[in-house]
């Protein structure tokens, strides 16, 4: 078991999310390639492509869905992208349009240390394991989607471009990710489209609004699964 990884803390940025038609998603794509690199950590015909599955924690009472408190502020997910054995346990927090991460990787093998009551404590998921325990978080569902990832440097530093398509969610019960293609269609009729910089919106992002008329929209892909999947509602009939 590695026990040596590196906690990593991704500095806050700007983000932005539209709603956008597949007709629309198509062009910009087009648009993408033709002004910003892909994500080296891609793959695909273009380069630019992966398969993005993430476990989303809830509370019993639904407190992250709700956004009660502090729990309206983070999400705690376990991310994987594509088939790799290599695991993202990831905390997302977001106040004010800005996004932070802090996140550290661990092999698939090792998810199921956050069944336990404790973990290792060497072990890279340690922080995460304990703030899901102080928090009474448990996985409830899996939202799998195909992401194009495209990358470019502006003046105020790199900015980031992806759409996301083909959104799918399933409930879960624990630690295990299901196939990744599974579960129920969410937006059948509509793309994800996110933009992140540092500071003000880059010129070139401000090009792609005017060309394409985008207007920002809230977007959450885990608030769509709760609702598509009636998390909720299922939960409260097994309580009362």
């Amino acid at each position: 078991m590695p026990l040596t990884e590196i906690r990593e803390s991704r500095a806050f940025v700007q983000e932005m999310k539209f709603l956008i038609a597949p007709g629309c998603a198509a062009a910009i794509r087009e648009w993408a390639r033709a002004k910003m690199s892909p994500d080296p950590n891609a793959g695909g015909a273009a380069g630019d492509e992966y398969r993005v599955t993430s476990l989303y924690l809830e509370t019993g009472d639904f407190a992250v869905y709700e956004r009660r408190g502090s729990y309206g502020r983070s999400k705690y997910r376990v991310r994987r992208y594509g088939e790799n054995d290599r695991i993202f346990l990831e905390r997302k927090l977001k106040t004010n349009n800005r996004v932070g991460k802090m996140r550290s990787i661990v092999g698939l093998d090792e998810v199921a240390l956050l069944d336990r009551e404790s973990s290792p404590k060497r072990w890279a998921g340690r922080w995460f394991h304990e703030r899901i325990e102080a928090r009474e978080l448990r996985p409830v569902c899996q939202i799998s989607y195909s992401r194009m990832a495209r990358l470019a440097l502006s003046e105020s530093g790199p900015i980031r471009l992806t759409v996301d398509q083909d959104l799918r969610a399933l409930p879960v019960s624990g630690y295990r990710f299901g196939e990744a293609g599974a579960g129920a269609v969410l937006l059948p009729e509509q793309r994800i489209l996110e933009i992140k910089y540092k500071l003000e919106i880059p010129g070139l992002f401000k090009e792609l609004m005017q060309q394409f008329d985008l207007r920002p929209a809230a977007s959450s892909k885990y608030r769509m699964a709760v609702e598509g999947l009636e998390l909720k509602k299922e939960a409260l009939c097994l309580r009362s």
